[in-house]
């Protein structure tokens, strides 16, 4: 079946082929389905962990003289 998505090949190993499998049953999707997911996941987290390093880096150079308070940023 021709689809407009791109893909990709990937060599699991057999204990990580066999989780998939297990997800997959269990969630009643398609192993792709399943491993297209936890790629999400695993991006959204990457994701996370570089905005925390930047918000890290950001800390390190703010003034405390340039904070608004909660009450005057909302008033």
């Amino acid at each position: 079946m021709p689809t407009k998505n791109p893909r990709i090949n990937v060599v699991l190993n057999p204990r990580i082929y066999a989780e998939v499998q297990t997800l997959s049953e269990a969630r009643g999707l398609s192993m792709s389905s399943v491993v297209e997911g936890l790629i999400e996941d695993a991006l959204e987290i990457q994701e996370d962990i570089a905005l925390a390093a930047l918000a890290d880096e950001r800390k390190k150079s703010l003034k405390k003289s340039e904070l608004v308070s909660h009450k005057k940023a909302w008033s």
